[in-house]
């Protein structure tokens, strides 16, 4: 599988993360990922930045290395509607926006409760993807999530961290292997991420792969083959907007 995408990572501004932008944009180069997503902790997330960084990324060169750079966030679901940490005047400024339900951030709902906070946030258009939707301490209606992210064009994430050795999410193999069944079935694309906090974890995605695999799941609705598969997502749902 052609793999040159990796768009959820955190560095040191996210405040449990390893490395800086630069540091992690070098490995991406020499690791032959051709575009970086770098989505920091937005505020709600104890320990991560200030809203002032979000405001202020403009700053930060788009290419290093010979990497492309999208620089956004990784936004916090904060409630049954979906209600995000980071105000709209903030997102649209951001390349690309993942929203995710984190224990310190989110009270635990019913398998309707949570399934109406991750469709609310999708609902938002400002929002690319939704990250780690395989977390089984929030039972979801997959079948529901799938064919909104179809409706609004989100992409539905397979998040390495979260199948690896010694992760804290229970299910979530069993979890993504739902999810990718009614993907095939109502053809939605995935993006595989590495959700590295560390600079040596770019580009891993080496146990999203083998649930891939076992789900005979296509390889071209995999969006880390193509840039301009996302990059087009990404700008669709920018245009839904006006």
């Amino acid at each position: 599988m052609n793999d040159i995408l990796d768009v959820h990572t955190h560095t040191l501004a996210s405040g449990h993360a390893y490395n800086t932008i630069k540091e992690m944009a070098l490995e991406a180069s020499e690791k032959g990922i051709e575009l970086l997503g770098i989505t920091e902790h937005a505020p709600t997330m104890p320990g991560t930045c200030h809203e002032f960084y979000f405001q202020n990324l403009h700053v930060v060169p788009r290419e290093m290395f010979g990497v492309q750079l999208l620089l956004g966030s990784e936004v916090n679901i904060l409630d049954h509607e979906g209600t995000l940490d980071l105000s709209d005047q903030v997102l649209k400024k951001l390349d690309i926006c993942i929203a995710s339900i984190h224990p310190p951030c989110y009270k635990k709902g019913t398998k309707r409760e949570n399934t109406n906070a991750i469709v609310g946030a999708m609902e938002n258009p400002y929002i690319n993807v939704i990250g780690h939707p395989d977390d089984g301490r929030y039972e979801l209606d997959y079948e529901t999530i799938v064919k909104k992210a179809k409706e609004y064009g989100v992409l539905l994430e397979l998040n390495n961290s979260s199948v690896a050795p010694g992760s804290f999410r229970p299910n979530t193999r069993e979890n993504d292997l739902t999810m990718l069944k009614y993907c095939k079935q109502y053809e939605v694309p995935v993006i595989m991420s590495s959700d590295a906090h560390t600079a040596y974890d770019i580009g891993n995605h080496v146990y999203v792969k083998d649930i891939i695999k076992e789900a005979m799941f296509p390889e071209d609705l995999v969006v880390n083959h193509s840039k301009e598969m996302l990059l087009q997502m990404i700008e669709n749902r920018r245009k839904s907007i006006l």
